[in-house]
């Protein structure tokens, strides 16, 4: 399956296998910047071969309504690097109708609203084409960049789990945050 959403700088899409180097090169060249934000990697994360076991696996788990993992790329250069994530995880169905979100953005691309304008056009295609009614995202306080962001988009908080998550070596709190499709 195919999937390309396009922005006025964007393309977001699921690539293959054939893509891992260049995920791997995303996430080496931003594994600093990433790690105060992000759980720890499993053993042999940053190879290769494991880019390219988990990109086929999304590609299973979009068809299967599991997860939608998009890669975002500059729209002049789709060739070129990776600049960030926009996942949509733990998809559940029945009276849930909801998923989980999770983004990252390589530190050259941050302070040009770029997460901002992907998650706008993911968002649509998630409430029109997946059809879902809610989406779930979750942030550390002290990362205020990411509040403001979810905030614009119009995510209210719904609560503050304490030790929500282990980051960088300890339990980290984080905001509840949620959009609810809107009425039509």
């Amino acid at each position: 399956m195919t999937l390309r959403l396009v922005t006025e700088r964007l393309v977001l899409t699921l690539p293959g296998p054939e893509a891992a180097g260049r995920v791997l090169a995303y996430l080496l060249a931003n594994r600093d910047h990433l790690a105060p934000w992000e759980p720890p990697l499993p053993e042999g994360y940053l190879t290769v071969g494991h880019q390219a076991e988990r990109l086929a696996r999304a590609h299973e788990e979009l068809a299967e309504d599991r997860a939608l993992r998009l890669y975002l790329l500059d729209r002049s250069d789709e060739g070129g690097a990776i600049l960030g994530t926009a996942n949509f995880t733990q998809i559940s169905r029945g009276g849930a109708q909801s998923c989980m979100l999770g983004y990252a953005l390589s530190r050259d691309a941050q302070g040009k609203g770029l997460m901002l304008e992907a998650l706008r056009e993911a968002i649509c295609y998630v409430w029109d084409e997946l059809a879902l009614h809610r989406i779930q995202a979750n942030y550390m306080p002290t990362n205020e960049r990411s509040g403001r962001l979810l905030r614009r988009l119009g995510f209210v908080v719904e609560g503050y789990a304490r030790d929500y998550l282990l980051i960088d070596g300890q339990w980290r709190d984080h905001i509840l945050a949620a959009l609810y499709r809107p009425a039509k």
